[in-house]
C-alpha cells in the first residue's frame, strides 16, 4: 500500500510536449528528480533534453508508446520513481492505468479510480451531480428502437443534442434542430463514438442556444477539503474545441460568479475529489447554469488560473499526494489578481478546415514582455508531425484588468515568429482584435458569428510569409560551416535545398 504521506523525491513523467516541460519545471522547483518516458519521436525533443533521465519505450504513435501502460509503469518502477505524472490526454482519465500505477507501489498524481470512473461517464456523473443537487442540462438516455428515440426527442424538446456518453472533444456530438433528423444523427453519432472510444452510447440532451462555457478550477486534499481557484472562460471554439481561454470570466456579477464556483466546489466535494481538477458548467443568456462535465485532471488552459490566483498547480498536485492538507498550502485564502488571457498556437491551417500542418520548424521565436508567459515544448529546429497534437505553444499575458491582458497578448502573437510549418497565428490575432471580444461577448457560437468566413475576402498572409523566408534565407546566404568531409558547406535556406532545382545550383 502507498503511504501518501512520504515525501517524493522522483516523479515518472508519463507525457510528452509542453505539459512534460511544464511538470519537469515544477520538479526543478521543488528538488525533486524528474523521469520521462519518450517514444522513438521524441527522444530528441526538448521535454526529454530537460528531464534527469529518459527512458526510451520505442514507437512513434500513441498506440505505440505513450498508450502503453505496461511500458510505461516499467519505466517508473525501473528507475526507483516514487510518483507518476499524467499531464492531460493520454493516459490522464485513465481509471485503469491509475489503479495500476498503485499496484507497483507509485502514487498517481491524480484523483482516485473510483472518481475517474464516476465522473468519466458522462451520464453516469450527470446522474451523480443530480443527487448532489447540482443543476445538469435537460436531458435523457435512449433504448435500442427508433420509436423510443423519437419520443424521447420529443420530451427533451428541440433542438437538442446527441452526446457520447465516453470521451469528449465534440466526437460523437450533433446537433438536431428538427425532430426529422433525429434518427440519422443519432446513428451518426453512435458510428463515431464507437470508433472514438470503443462504446456507441449516446444520449440526448437539450441545446443551449449560444451558451457560454465557464469552468472552475477546483483543488481537493487527502484530508476532505476542496477549495476552488476561480472560473475560466472557454467560450470561443471551433468545433468544441478551444482556442482563446481567460480568467476571470468576463460579464459576470459578483453573486452569479460567486454561485458557479461553490456550485462547483459541492460538486468536487460529492465525490471527494483529490487533486487537481475542473468543474466545467454551460452559462445560458439567463445566468441559469448546468453541469456539464467534470475534467478529472489538469486542464491545457491551467496557466491562466495560475497567473490569476498566484499558485502552481502543478506543485500543488504533488504536495496533495505528500499529505498536505489546502490549509498547510496557504490557499484557503484565494483573492484573484487581475486578468489572464491564453491562446493557443497551433501548426494548422485555419482557412481550409483546420487542418493539420506537419514540418520542420525553421524559426520559432516568442519575445517575452511585461505579463507574458510561453508554455511550449519545442524549440527552432524541432519537427511538428502528425503523430501528435500539433500544439506548439500556449502564449498567455497577465494584466491588471482584461484589456490590459488582451492588449499585452496581442502583441506577443504580433512579435512570435513561426518559420517552416503554416499556424493560426493571424487567426488568434483577429479573435483577440475582433470588437466583440473586446467587449467581452463571448459564446460558444463566437467563431460561427464572428470569424466566417477567414481570413476576410482581400486578405493573403502568403506574401508576407515568403517574403519573410527570403529574408531569413539571404541573411544566412553568406555564412558558411565545415561539414565532417572538411568542405564548407552554406547555411542559407535557399543555398541548401539540394539538386532537384533547374538550371545549375541554387544561389
Amino acid at each position: 500500500m502507498v503511504n501518501e504521506f512520504q515525501p517524493i523525491g522522483r516523479i515518472l513523467v508519463a507525457n510528452r510536449g509542453e505539459i512534460a516541460v511544464r511538470i519537469i519545471r515544477a520538479c526543478r522547483a521543488m528538488g525533486i528528480e524528474s523521469v520521462i518516458v519518450a517514444s522513438d519521436a521524441d527522444l530528441d525533443a526538448l521535454p526529454s533534453l530537460m528531464a534527469d533521465q529518459v527512458v526510451p519505450i520505442g514507437g512513434t504513435a500513441p498506440g505505440e508508446s505513450y498508450l502503453m501502460m505496461d511500458k510505461v509503469i516499467a519505466a517508473g518502477v525501473g528507475t526507483g520513481c516514487d510518483a507518476v505524472h499524467p499531464g492531460y490526454g493520454f493516459l490522464a482519465e485513465n481509471a485503469g492505468f491509475a489503479r495500476a500505477v498503485a499496484a507497483a507501489g507509485l502514487r498517481f498524481l491524480g484523483p482516485s479510480p473510483e472518481v475517474m470512473e464516476a465522473m468519466g461517464l458522462k451520464t453516469r456523473a450527470r446522474d451523480r451531480m443530480a443527487k448532489a443537487n447540482v443543476p445538469v442540462v435537460p436531458g435523457c438516455m435512449l433504448g435500442d428502437d427508433s420509436d423510443h428515440w423519437v419520443k424521447a426527442g420529443k420530451e427533451v424538446g428541440f433542438p437538442l443534442l446527441v452526446k457520447a456518453s465516453a470521451g469528449g472533444g465534440g466526437k460523437g456530438m450533433r446537433a438536431v434542430h428538427q425532430p426529422t433528423q433525429l434518427v440519422a444523427a443519432i446513428e451518426a453519432a453512435q458510428r463515431e463514438a464507437s470508433a472514438a472510444f470503443g462504446d456507441a452510447t449516446v444520449y440526448l440532451e437539450r441545446l443551449l442556444v449560444q451558451p457560454r462555457h465557464v469552468e472552475v478550477q477546483i483543488l481537493g486534499d487527502t484530508h476532505g477539503n476542496v477549495v476552488h481557484l476561480g472560473e475560466r472562460d472557454c467560450s470561443v471554439q471551433r468545433r468544441h474545441q478551444k482556442i482563446i481561454e481567460e480568467s476571470p470570466a468576463p460579464r459576470l456579477s459578483d453573486e452569479l460568479r460567486q454561485r458557479i464556483c461553490e456550485t462547483a466546489r459541492q460538486a468536487a466535494l460529492a465525490v471527494g475529489y483529490v487533486g487537481a481538477g475542473t468543474v466545467e458548467m454551460l452559462l445560458d443568456a439567463n445566468g441559469e447554469f448546468f453541469f456539464l462535465e467534470m475534467n478529472t485532471r489538469l486542464q491545457v488552459e491551467h496557466p491562466v488560473s495560475e497567473l490569476v490566483s498566484g499558485t502552481d498547480l502543478v506543485v500543488a498536485q504533488i504536495r496533495v499526494a505528500q499529505g498536505e492538507s489546502i490549509s498547510d498550502m496557504g490557499l484557503d485564502q484565494i483573492e484573484a489578481r487581475g486578468h489572464a488571457i491564453e491562446a493557443r498556437l497551433y501548426a494548422e491551417d485555419p482557412a481550409h478546415g483546420f487542418l493539420p500542418q506537419a514540418g520542420d520548424l525553421l524559426l520559432f521565436e516568442v519575445p517575452v514582455g511585461p505579463g507574458v508567459r510561453v508554455d511550449s515544448g519545442v524549440r527552432s529546429g524541432d519537427a511538428v508531425t502528425l503523430h501528435y497534437d500539433p500544439m506548439i505553444a500556449k502564449i498567455t499575458a497577465h494584466g491588471e484588468d482584461r484589456d490590459q491582458a488582451r492588449r499585452r497578448l496581442v502583441q506577443a502573437l504580433r512579435e512570435t515568429v513561426v518559420l517552416g510549418v503554416q499556424t493560426n497565428l493571424a487567426y488568434l490575432i483577429d479573435v483577440l482584435e475582433h470588437d466583440a471580444f473586446a467587449d467581452g461577448l463571448v459564446h460558444t457560437g463566437f467563431v460561427e458569428s464572428h470569424m466566417t468566413p477567414w481570413p476576410a475576402e482581400g486578405v493573403n498572409g502568403d506574401a508576407t510569409i515568403w517574403l519573410a523566408a527570403a529574408a531569413v534565407g539571404f541573411m544566412g546566404s553568406s555564412t558558411t560551416v565545415r561539414s565532417n568531409a572538411g568542405d564548407l558547406r552554406p547555411t542559407s535556406l535557399w543555398e541548401s535545398l539540394g539538386p532537384h532545382r533547374m538550371g545549375g545550383a541554387a544561389q
